[in-house]
């Protein structure tokens, strides 16, 4: 990669205006990539919900004893997925280097593949709930970037609250779909003893 002038790292040089993403407010970051977020996530809906793919895929993740049974290949299923993950991760970056940024950097995504386990994970794997984890997400990323400059904060303050998020919604689950019981045995009596079948007292 070139590197342009007064710059002393490795990166390329800026994109031309040609090449942006028209913003849609002026004075903002708000890029025509927030209206193409929202078509992808409406796509996946029809997807999942409309499509006999996307059946068998839930099928495959719900229950894989019977996606064999009916004869839907898991294999097949994870690799279109698979698939359908890269493609839209890949849009997802061209929208954030031809967006905000406007050049390409070795450092242009700090963590946002672990971070989407988390949106996904907390939106319930929904197409509505993973658009509103999101935003929850990029909250959490605005406010540890406040929290660096505000108050001087290490830059892991970011994971931490990630982290923290993720820890209560897992303790959340386990709480729901397990019940905590106490099981109080029958003491033992010492003076208790087997007797032999066939023997006499």
């Amino acid at each position: 990669m070139a590197r342009p002038r007064g710059v002393q790292f490795s990166a390329v040089k800026l994109f031309a205006d040609a090449t942006l993403l028209p913003n849609l407010l002026a004075g903002t970051r708000l890029n025509v990539g927030f209206l193409l977020a929202l078509a992808v996530v409406f796509a996946a809906w029809l997807f999942m919900r409309r499509s006999l793919a996307g059946f068998q895929m839930r099928v495959a993740g719900l229950a894989p004893a019977a996606a064999n049974y009916a004869g839907i290949s898991a294999r097949r299923t994870v690799w279109l997925g698979m698939l359908i993950g890269g493609a839209t991760a890949g849009i997802a970056g061209v929208n954030e280097a031809a967006g905000p940024i406007g050049q390409l950097l070795p450092s242009m995504s700090p963590g946002y593949g672990f971070a989407a386990i988390i949106v996904a994970f907390v939106g319930r794997l929904h197409p509505l709930g993973i658009l509103l984890a999101s935003l929850l997400m990029s909250l959490l990323y605005l406010g540890g970037e406040a929290a660096q400059m505000g108050l001087a904060l290490p830059s892991a303050v970011t994971g931490l609250f990630q982290g923290t998020l993720l820890f209560f919604l897992l303790a959340a689950d386990v709480f729901i779909n397990f019940r905590l019981r106490l099981i109080r045995h029958a003491p033992v009596l010492a003076s208790a003893r087997t007797v032999a079948p066939g023997s006499a007292t």
